[in-house]
């Protein structure tokens, strides 16, 4: 990798979500002491992403500042189970951020009233629906922040397709009766692979998340560059930030890099919400900026820190 994630670095572990074992990585504070309770944040990756790119790269930084912090793979993705493989649904995806929660919550060195939440892209989307429903988060940080229900009705950033939705939607009924009829399942690449590909993706990010994921960069194996399908009828019909407003007064903090053509998803979820929330744009910066690149990973890291230090680690009144 070009950059590190410090994913060697995570304690290897598995938690249920129902009837599936989900695989982590647990990030230790420095100096770690098991008879001390810790403030904890749960870690989220985006679509198409695994524990052990960007989000370990958080958890990692997050556990050097006094936190402990899991990330992990979603269910039917990367080392986690479910079936079918490659599924992205959003409900199923919140549900596992709460398992995460409960995972944490059996552990006795974490402080069970000091718990948060952060993601990043899709991962920052559903941190925040997730948070809606589960008081145990006291604090949630998005990260270049994505609603998939919006990109799923109306296309990627950038991208203006007369009748996107009936089109998508018209795809998904194709696969999911290929698929009732025994046939093999369709998949979708997250982003393009090869020069043709590339050159004709029709949106800045599509180009910038195949550099990222695709190349030295951070591949990871176990990141395939597929999804189901049969996903989109259940990102078309889930609005991240539906009820954002009923999370106040519990704090929610918006990372976004000022040149990211995703920007119109944290100011969405920003206008929506109560106080107290805050977007912080980090100068010169894209969407994908923000996954690995120091000079602009340590910026978040700060704010993140401060953002999490004063919620969960020293304010015992957010409730």
């Amino acid at each position: 990798m070009l950059y590190d994630t410090h994913y060697q670095e995570g304690k290897k572990v598995t938690f249920k979500k129902f009837n599936l074992n989900i695989a982590g990585l647990l990030f230790l504070p420095k100096d770690f002491d098991e008879s001390k309770k810790y403030s904890a944040v749960v870690v989220t990756h985006p679509g198409g992403g695994v524990k052990e790119q960007c989000s370990s790269l958080y958890a990692w930084n997050l556990s050097q500042n006094g936190f402990v912090a899991l990330a992990f793979d979603a269910s039917h993705q990367g080392e986690s189970e479910g079936l079918p493989r490659y599924l992205e649904d959003p409900t199923s995806r919140v549900e596992d951020i709460r398992s995460a929660v409960d995972f944490l919550t059996t552990l006795s060195y974490v402080d069970e009233e000091k718990i948060g939440a952060m993601g990043v892209c899709a991962g920052g989307g559903y941190t925040m629906n997730a948070i809606q429903t589960d008081a145990r988060i006291k604090a949630a940080a998005g990260i270049s922040t994505w609603d998939v229900g919006d990109s799923a009705k109306n296309g990627f950033p950038g991208v203006n397709e007369e009748n996107f939705l009936q089109k998508l939607l018209k795809e998904v009924a194709d696969a999911r009766t290929q698929e009732a009829r025994g046939g093999e399942p369709k998949y979708w690449k997250y982003v393009p692979e090869t020069e043709e590909e590339i050159k004709n993706a029709p949106s800045v990010i599509s180009k910038e998340a195949s550099e990222y994921y695709r190349t030295e960069r951070c591949f990871y194996p176990t990141s395939v560059n597929r999804y189901l399908v049969s996903s989109n009828d259940k990102l078309a019909a889930w609005d991240a930030f539906a009820h954002i407003e009923t999370v106040s007064p519990r704090p929610i903090l918006l990372i976004v890099g000022s040149k990211a053509d995703t920007l119109f998803y944290t100011q969405d979820c920003y206008d929506k919400a109560l106080e107290p929330k805050e977007i912080f744009v980090i100068q010169d910066a894209t969407h994908v900026d923000l996954y690995d690149k120091p000079q602009f990973v340590n910026q978040v890291v700060q704010k993140l820190v401060q953002f999490f230090t004063q919620y969960i680690k020293e304010n015992n009144d957010v409730k």
